[in-house]
């Protein structure tokens, strides 16, 4: 069974998300906000191993918890992250523009690709390439489970900012409508900020949209 795990972490209130295919314990970790520890520890409670992370882009409070994960597990589990990000990551997230400093965790070594198959036990992720909030973003797939972690794309009743470095509105406006409203209406979204939602549901009340 697919077992999703939220935690609200950080300074930006993000939602990091443990995802595992409880009969085998095997778990990745999408987005490791803030507070590695935390995270290890709720994996732990559940007896779940992280073997993978995977990052929809990289902002400082989507990966400010990765390098503690990292260092806590044995062997690391590798940083998924598609390669137009990777400047971002190198910039620690954007995160000095805010006035801190942060480790990014470990250099990301899987290079996230539209359309790339990701397996987790015996569940398989699309990955959609979804730009305009960061240049590289990407959101995860489950079609067996109806289920999307959008990351910073979309989220109840609003999108993804723009404003900052190499944000851009239409693009974000393009990506929403070819990756997320082609999808039907019962897909879960789980979104980088706030509660879940669906694709249906945004089709119809989003102001944005």
């Amino acid at each position: 069974m697919l077992k999703i795990v939220t935690l609200t972490l950080g300074p930006a209130v993000t939602n990091a998300y443990i995802v595992a295919d409880s009969d085998g314990g095997e778990a990745v970790m999408i987005d490791p906000a803030w507070d590695g520890k935390m995270i290890l520890q709720a994996a732990k409670e559940r007896n779940w191993r992280i073997t993978n992370i995977w990052l929809t882009h990289a902002h400082f409070d989507h990966l400010g918890g990765s390098a503690e994960v990292a260092d806590n597990l044995n062997p690391p589990p590798p940083v998924a992250l598609h390669k137009d990000d990777y400047w971002l990551w190198r910039a620690q997230g954007g995160a000095p523009l805010f006035g801190m400093q942060i480790d990014p965790g470990p250099e990301p070594t899987v290079e996230l690709v539209h359309g790339q198959q990701l397996y987790l036990g015996k569940y398989t992720f699309e990955v959609r390439f979804a730009p305009g909030h960061t240049p590289g973003h990407v959101m995860f797939y489950c079609a067996a489970e109806k289920v999307m972690f959008c990351g910073d794309v979309i989220f109840q009743g609003s999108i993804g900012r723009t404003d900052l470095p190499r944000g851009d509105h239409q693009t974000l406006l393009t990506s929403i409508r070819e990756q997320v409203l082609t999808l039907p209406d019962d897909v879960r979204l789980l979104s980088g900020h706030g509660p879940e939602t669906t694709v249906g549901f945004e089709r119809l009340h989003n102001p944005f949209l």
